[in-house]
């Protein structure tokens, strides 16, 4: 399965992402990031996707949907939105669900990778 994470320029939650990363199993790995934030490793399974978070929130969207749609190939991904804010998020949860693909939340937690729905 895919992991579709967001990476904000709240710096403080890509721990979350990289426990993610690191412990879970992942054909593909893409991370979105606004062009705003820092540099974040990427590994070699994986993508990055630039957005302007500036953008309206459809604008964003709509950039997400040509960038994304190469990347993801099976029917549902796993989702992480720990990071960034609620328009990203919005941004980023429509434009996966007009591919269409399904979502699945992921979380890393003491446990290791789990998924909250």
């Amino acid at each position: 399965m895919e992991l579709v994470a967001f990476l904000g320029q709240d710096k403080e939650t890509w721990g979350q992402v990289t426990g993610l990363i690191n412990k879970g199993d992942w054909e593909k790995i893409i991370l979105v990031k606004s062009k705003d934030s820092e540099t974040f490793p990427v590994p070699e399974n994986g993508k990055e996707i630039m957005i302007d978070s500036s953008k309206p929130l459809l604008d964003i969207k709509s950039d997400l949907l040509k960038k994304l749609k190469p990347h993801l190939s099976g029917l549902e991904c796993s989702l992480s939105i720990a990071s960034g804010n609620g328009k990203e998020h919005m941004a980023l949860i429509s434009a996966l669900l007009s591919l269409p693909v399904g979502i699945r939340l992921a979380v890393f937690t003491k446990q290791g990778v789990e998924f909250i729905n």
